[in-house]
């Protein structure tokens, strides 16, 4: 393996499947397949999740709601995530814990550091669940921060796009794909990759970051591996 600590962030649209909103089960289903594919080749794997499937506090706070209440409403939509995410894990027979930045002790254990190592070395995968605990940061920067805490070697950014290309290739057909690209590049081009705040704290603290496309049965195992597969951010 060529990485044996990884931190996988992953969207809240990405659990809508091909819905509207909400959570699609078989596409819940598809993840935690492809996380076991990789735990059981004894990789360590932490996840983060977005909430934006369910609620997202910049759009609550365009329309007028305080933009504190707004985000504390996504940081409990990504532990509603977060449950629905260790749920479909433990139905494919992996050992889960859940861990939230802010305090929900009936169905979430709360975010210490060393517990949730421990839990990685133990072969089990561990869900962060409630952003960062503080409003106005987004779960960009709540998976480099853990990323971070926990030591990872990467970050694997989950996505629906097959990596980082010139301009958005939905909109742009003569769009070119990186494989790879520095920090310094990503910045200078104005790519967007993650929100300001989470590139530049993994880009101080030499945290490589992989953008791939999570919805290729197999991409997540041939990532850690090595394989060339999406677009590396690295020094």
């Amino acid at each position: 393996m060529q990485y044996k600590r990884v931190l996988l962030k992953l969207s809240g649209e990405a659990l809508m499947g091909n819905r509207q909103y909400g959570i699609d089960p078989e596409r819940l289903a598809e993840y935690a397949e492809e996380v076991k594919s990789v735990t059981e080749q004894g990789v360590e794997v932490a996840i983060v999740i977005g909430g934006g499937n369910i609620f997202r506090g910049v759009a609550g706070a365009s329309r007028g709601m305080d933009r504190v209440q707004g985000d504390h409403m996504g940081m409990l939509a990504t532990v509603i995530n977060g449950l629905a995410l260790q749920s479909a894990l433990e139905d494919a027979g992996i050992q889960t814990r859940l861990q939230s930045a802010i305090k929900i002790n009936e169905v979430a254990e709360p975010f210490i550091r060393r517990k949730a190592i421990r839990h990685l070395e133990k072969g089990r995968v561990v869900i962060f669940g409630g952003g960062t605990g503080n409003p106005y940061f987004t779960t960009d920067s709540a998976a480099v921060l853990r990323a971070i805490e926990i030591k990872a070697d990467v970050i694997l950014k989950g996505t629906r796009v097959d990596g980082i290309y010139t301009a958005d290739p939905e909109k742009d057909k003569k769009a070119t794909k990186f494989d790879f690209i520095s920090f310094d590049d990503v910045i200078r081009k104005g790519l967007k990759v993650m929100d300001t705040t989470a590139f530049t704290l993994s880009q101080e603290n030499e945290l490589p970051i992989i953008v791939f496309d999570m919805n290729t049965p197999g991409n997540l195992m041939k990532v850690v591996t090595g394989e060339n597969v999406g677009t590396k951010v690295n020094l």
